[in-house]
């Protein structure tokens, strides 16, 4: 059910492509789109080390690594979405640039979980991570407004 329902909001994020207006706000897109969808990659090949050791966490069937491969080629198409006017107008050229470097990387990890090679998954997701913090350099994610009551993030 969540596959359907990710596919429903690529659809429609593809077709916001369209309208010079986007259907999804930016903030929302990269909330609920892109972040959840690079995680996905990210969480493909960890090294973790806790109070009870040293954990290696890798694909471990075929549908791990389409699921690595699918997130990999979503994260492309969104930086290509990222390029069209609906979300790129009004912005600097250097917009069209971080979106263009995310479609490139994207491409290299959708061929690492192709490949099935741990070491590239790892290391291709720490440069998608690289790419997204240079980009949240110069457009940094919106910070969320404190309530008056509490004082705590929204």
């Amino acid at each position: 059910m969540k596959s359907k329902l990710a596919v429903l909001g690529l659809g429609a994020a593809l077709l916001a492509s369209c309208s010079q207006q986007p259907d999804v706000s930016m903030k929302d897109f990269m909330a609920k789109q892109v972040q959840p969808t690079a995680k996905t990659y990210w969480d493909t090949v960890q090294y973790v080390s806790d109070e009870t050791g040293d954990h290696e966490i890798v694909p471990k069937t075929d549908a791990d690594w389409e699921k690595a491969r699918k997130a990999a080629e979503d994260l492309g198409k969104f930086g290509e979405l990222l390029q069209t006017d609906a979300y790129s107008k009004g912005r600097n050229p250097d917009w069209k640039t971080f979106a263009e470097g995310l479609v490139d990387i994207s491409k290299q990890a959708e061929q690492a979980a192709k490949d099935k090679s741990v070491d590239k998954v790892f290391e291709v997701g720490g440069t998608i991570y690289s790419v997204c913090s240079a980009c949240h350099t110069i457009y940094p994610p919106p910070v969320p407004a404190a309530t008056a009551s509490s004082g705590e993030p929204t």
